[in-house]
């Protein structure tokens, strides 16, 4: 058959100067190719698969290519990992048990495990698991808690680990739906279509989504869980956690009460500065089944000590009277940041509070050249691109963290609002495109 664009022309957005034929490919195949191909193109560029040089991290600056520039690409959005107490917790764990302990949870656990669950359990106020990460976390969870009568809608735009496990699902051929992104009006459309046919009808979100840090429409959300026995839904708040809610207990946790329908997971190797996937139940029995039976918590390797103490170091953080403080410090640092990113116009997509920025630059290309423009300023951020997000909808994501100053996010901006034109220019496009690639009113 006749392919319909060049893999290098779909990446850089160049119209096709010629055909390609070749043998029918899979969409799956297909992916894999465009991903390779933006892998290839971002690395060689020098802006993705990047090593650091450093011989210490600071957290506000890395070393690449030989230069020292602002850090604007971690989720470690209250510089925990650097805070002495987590430090000094994982080398006394270290010290006391070696550096890790190889038996299958299923037969033996360290007590470290007990403690930080303990911990775990007081900051959500429900029954808690911790598993080796979050996407381990939901490989165990959805075998378990879906059953074969059971339907499964996606948000569109929920994170890559829970369309991951959802794949062990649709191996025994449960139904599984994709829904446009956040649209609670046709959310409910199909729950009324489905709700005779299913035992229950699951809708799996994030709680704060990576891309655009947007937040899921919790009370919506809510109000179909309380209008509809049959729904339940499944928040992964991994990037939520700490940062924000009493005891650091996240966006999920906040908007939405402890209910037989709704389920929670995080993520600590985020804003919590360890490691690990923490599962939040409704209750004692969806924790046992999911502890007996989940396939990584059996077969799967567990946290090491290290890993186990710091994060007991800092769950004791969390549930101090020291958290608010850092969750302020950082909110001034995201105020400051919208308020600069307005005055120079910049085409900042969603003003939440939560600790991830994401400003359009339209085209790929566009992308390219700006991630360029700033490593060459001294800055190294992240960017996101096809298929991580539509091809038109290329943007600059930016992290905020303790890690950064006042002064960092303002050299940043201004070195955007300074280099985004020529860039535009150079890639023939212009902020209308931008404006209108993502829909935003002028």
């Amino acid at each position: 058959m006749i392919l319909k664009k060049n893999v290098l022309n779909l990446v850089h957005g160049t119209k096709p100067t010629k055909y390609m034929v070749t043998k029918q490919i899979t969409n799956h195949e297909q992916n894999l190719r465009i991903i390779d191909q933006v892998m290839i193109t971002s690395s060689g560029l020098g802006i993705t698969q990047l090593e650091t040089e450093d011989t210490e991290f600071t957290g506000r600056h890395i070393t690449v290519n030989d230069r020292k520039r602002l850090f604007f690409g971690s989720c470690s959005y209250l510089g925990l990992e650097l805070d002495s107490r987590l430090k000094e917790k994982a080398i006394d764990c270290v010290n006391k048990f070696g550096t890790q302990f190889s038996s299958s949870r299923a037969y033996v656990s360290m007590g470290l495990y007990r403690e930080i669950e303990n911990l775990l359990s007081l900051q959500f106020q429900a029954p808690v698991i911790l598993a080796a990460s979050t996407t381990l976390g939901h490989i165990s969870n959805l075998p378990v808690l879906v059953d074969s009568n059971d339907v499964v809608i996606l948000d569109a735009q929920v994170h890559s680990s829970v369309q991951m496990a959802v794949q062990l699902l649709k191996n025994r051929n449960i139904p599984v739906e994709v829904l446009r992104h956040s649209r609670m009006d046709m959310l409910e459309d199909r729950i009324i279509d489905l709700k005779e046919k299913y035992n229950k009808i699951w809708y799996m979100a994030d709680g704060v989504y990576s891309m655009y840090g947007d937040y899921a429409p919790y009370e919506e959300m809510m109000h179909l869980v309380n209008t509809y026995e049959q729904f339940n839904i499944y928040v992964d708040d991994a990037h939520g956690l700490s940062w924000t809610g009493k005891h650091g207990c996240g966006t999920a946790r906040t908007a939405l009460p402890r209910h037989p329908q709704v389920f929670i997971t995080g993520s600590l190797a985020k804003a919590y500065g360890a490691c690990g996937g923490v599962l939040v139940f409704p209750n004692e029995d969806y924790r046992r089944r999911v502890r007996n039976c989940g396939s990584s918590l059996i077969f799967s390797g567990p946290i090491q000590p290290a890993t186990l103490g710091a994060a007991i170091a800092s769950a004791m953080i969390q549930l101090s009277d020291e958290l608010p403080k850092l969750q302020q410090a950082l909110q001034d640092r995201i105020k400051f940041f919208h308020d600069r990113a307005k005055e120079l116009e910049l085409p900042l997509i969603s003003t939440s509070n939560a600790p991830i920025k994401f400003i359009g630059v339209g085209k790929p290309g566009v992308g390219y050249s700006m991630v360029r423009r700033l490593m060459d300023k001294g800055i190294y951020i992240n960017l996101s691109v096809f298929p991580s997000v539509s091809y038109k909808n290329t943007g600059l994501r930016i992290p905020l963290s303790l890690h950064h100053t006042m002064e960092d996010i303002n050299f940043l901006l201004e070195n955007i609002a300074r280099e985004l034109p020529l860039a535009l220019l150079e890639e023939q496009s212009s902020i209308k495109q931008i404006y209108q690639a993502f829909r935003i009113a002028v």
